[in-house]
């Protein structure tokens, strides 16, 4: 019976996989669903999954084996007699099961559907964390390590074999023979750390409707990085005509005016980079969402001239993505095609609006830098 309901469960998974792979395309377009993440996993409704349950005849009133009619009595199919009720109406209602899907999952899945290859880690040095292996279970060590359970079952074993035991009083009291105590060892993991700096500019021409489009396309950007590294940092720069490092909720939340300079988060960006995370030991993505309209052409040609001296030498990859405005799309995007995009670790991408989401995560992700 064990076996059965394993192999039960594991078709389950199987269908609602598949319908996630399917959907999927929707999924990453909608934004609702990012409000339902727990700590390591997140809902997702998947509809047309039909869900064992009972299925009454016509005769629906009265109770089980209650109504007119005699002891034996054959109905057919048709027969249902005239009665109070409301017509039914036609056609089956349609319901969404919510399941929750793990953050490892979803990112196989992204994984498998975009085929996205792994990524191929720049650092040569490793960051070295210590982990907390137990080994086995020793008759000495500190209280804080104590055994209970096994502490009491060698207590019932002795009361046992001494004949103290009684069943119908069943106390156990454990002696200082009886106890037992996990033992350990540190265990050194080397782990492969990243970070990614998302820089977005909050000029009056970023609207809502722009950053919902960030917010959602970062969420999937981190769910695949988290699955290829162990430590996943994030920070976050906003920009107008000046640059600043915020938090989580201020970046996708504010509301800017003015103008925009964008040197002036690829400055902060160089400028953290050098600071906090040596290329040798960190695998570094900058991912930069504008509506492309900077300032000026001298602007852009310091841009571009940070890019290729500060920022590209040291990253796995940089990443654009032109998120279009009301009021039209930049030159920026233009220009960074004609200086720096043949080059390996640059990817760009043009993100219209939510459908186009799908394709710029695999602009960004598909090279597997």
């Amino acid at each position: 019976m064990s076996l059965k309901i394993h192999q039960d469960h594991g078709r389950f998974k199987q269908i609602v996989r598949g319908k996630i792979k399917a959907n999927l395309r929707r999924y990453v377009q909608k934004g609702e669903m990012l409000g339902k993440r727990g700590k390591d996993t997140i809902s997702i409704p998947i509809p047309f999954i039909d869900i064992p349950h009972f299925k009454y005849g016509h005769r629906e009133q009265g109770g089980v084996g209650q109504g007119e009619g005699d002891v034996g009595q054959q109905l057919s199919p048709g027969a249902v007699q005239p009665g109070d009720g409301q017509q039914a109406g036609q056609g089956e209602g349609e319901h969404a099961l919510e399941v929750d899907v793990s953050l490892e999952e979803l990112a196989t899945i992204l994984g498998e559907e975009l085929q996205l290859p792994n990524i191929e880690r720049k650092g040569k040095e490793q960051v070295v964390a210590q982990k907390i292996k137990y080994t086995g279970v020793h008759t000495t060590g500190p209280e804080s390590l104590r055994h209970f359970k096994r502490t009491y079952k060698q207590a019932l074993r002795r009361q046992i074999a001494l004949g103290t035991y009684d069943p119908s009083r069943p106390i156990i009291v454990p002696t200082r023979e009886d106890r037992r105590y996990r033992s350990y060892r540190l265990q050194q993991l080397p782990e492969t750390n990243a970070v990614i700096l998302y820089m977005m500019d909050v000029s009056g021409s970023m609207g809502d409707e722009q950053k919902e489009i960030v917010r959602i396309e970062s969420f999937w950007l981190d769910t695949w990085l988290r699955h290829q590294y162990k430590g996943l940092e994030c920070r976050y720069l906003i920009h107008d005509a000046v640059a600043r490092e915020v938090d989580r909720d201020t970046f996708f939340h504010t509301r800017e005016s003015g103008g925009t300079m964008i040197s002036s988060a690829y400055k902060l960006c160089k400028d953290i980079i050098q600071a906090d995370y040596p290329s040798s030991s960190w695998n570094i993505y900058p991912f930069h969402f504008s509506d492309g309209d900077n300032w000026s052409a001298d602007d852009t040609r310091h841009c571009v001239e940070m890019l290729k001296a500060d920022i590209l030498p040291h990253v796995n990859q940089f990443a654009y993505g032109q998120v279009e405005s009301p009021y039209g799309s930049g030159q920026f995007i233009k220009d960074l095609r004609e200086s720096v995009g043949d080059l390996d670790n640059v990817a760009l991408s043009e993100i219209a609006d939510k459908d186009a989401i799908y394709q710029s995560i695999k602009d960004f992700l598909g090279r597997g830098k």
